[in-house]
């Protein structure tokens, strides 16, 4: 280097320097923001755009989101990822969806409790088929999928108190795994070797055999107020649970700690589930209010996850 090159470097040190400054600081602000904004809850569609049976939402590969009973009951609703809401499907009459998942074709599947099936639909042509169905169910309601493409359901009995779990294999045959109190929220953890269901207001877990049986029933937790409904894991394994009553969304851990309590503005939500562009929006279904809401949280959800390694 020449002595004029030195010199002209330390002229303009400060100024680089001073770039470097600006651009650690910008990124920290950054950085800073979007920590603050996390598990901070506000309106994604209008109040009653949905019917007080709003429930089971659910993300596609490319970021909609659906849920049941938009307008009227017996419909499915399919929302953009800035919010545009209409109706995608109508099922079949007298039907009722209330969980809804997605395989790892593409296909939704759907809880439809008053005919005791599980519906298979066909995102491109939108045709509808029975793919399951069992006479024995009360329901079904919530539902889970694993990895193999095997849906969970739970099955409560509100009036008689009781309720099942039952396992749909990929062929539509449907298998009693186990009877409880009313039985609710539903999910797989990531790894696929644990079932979580949660009775009243305990959040139970039970090993998940690659053959989707289950044994060793054990609590993660249980809540001394108010309700719960749906639930839903991220890639940590840690579950959101839906507080039916008390307005909040709890962030649970594994071994049953409660890491995170998010307030809603509403006071009845139904269930939850998580999209956006990195897995880490969660919208959730409020029946008080008719609509969902959403806020970002710090960590993808499982099945979003799972969905991005199928594409």
């Amino acid at each position: 280097m020449t002595r004029n090159s030195f010199n002209s470097a330390l002229k303009y040190k400060p100024l680089i320097l001073a770039g470097l400054l600006a651009v650690m600081a910008a990124g920290s602000s950054a950085q800073t923001a979007d920590t603050t904004s996390l598990f901070k809850s506000s309106l994604f569609t209008p109040v009653k755009s949905f019917t007080t049976g709003v429930e089971g939402p659910a993300v596609d590969k490319d970021g909609n989101i659906y849920a049941v009973n938009f307008d009227h009951d017996g419909t499915i609703g399919k929302m953009t990822p800035d919010g545009k809401t209409s109706i995608f499907i109508e099922l079949p009459k007298g039907s009722i969806g209330n969980g809804i998942r997605f395989d790892s074709h593409g296909n939704m599947l759907i809880a439809d409790y008053t005919g005791h099936n599980i519906i298979k639909v066909d995102m491109t042509t939108k045709q509808q088929s029975a793919f399951a169905h069992e006479d024995g169910m009360s329901q079904p309601n919530d539902i889970a999928i694993d990895n193999k493409d095997r849906l969970y359901a739970s099955d409560p009995n509100w009036k008689a108190g009781t309720g099942k779990i039952w396992r749909i294999d990929t062929d539509g045959k449907v298998t009693l795994l186990d009877t409880m109190a009313t039985v609710n929220g539903i999910d797989v953890s990531p790894d696929n070797h644990t079932l979580y269901v949660n009775e009243k207001r305990k959040i139970w877990a039970y090993d998940l055999s690659s053959k989707g049986k289950i044994s060793h029933k054990r609590l993660v937790i249980e809540f001394t107020d108010f309700g719960m409904d749906g639930l839903r894991c991220d890639i940590k394994g840690n579950i959101y649970q839906a507080r039916f009553g008390k307005g909040t969304v709890a962030k649970v851990s594994p071994d049953g700690k409660i890491l995170q309590e998010i307030t809603l503005t509403g006071k009845r939500p139904t269930n939850v589930c998580f999209g956006g562009r990195d897995g880490k929006t969660m919208y959730i279904t409020l029946q008080d209010q008719g609509n969902l809401e959403t806020f970002r949280v710090d960590e993808a959800g499982r099945e979003w996850k799972m969905s991005k390694e199928q594409k």
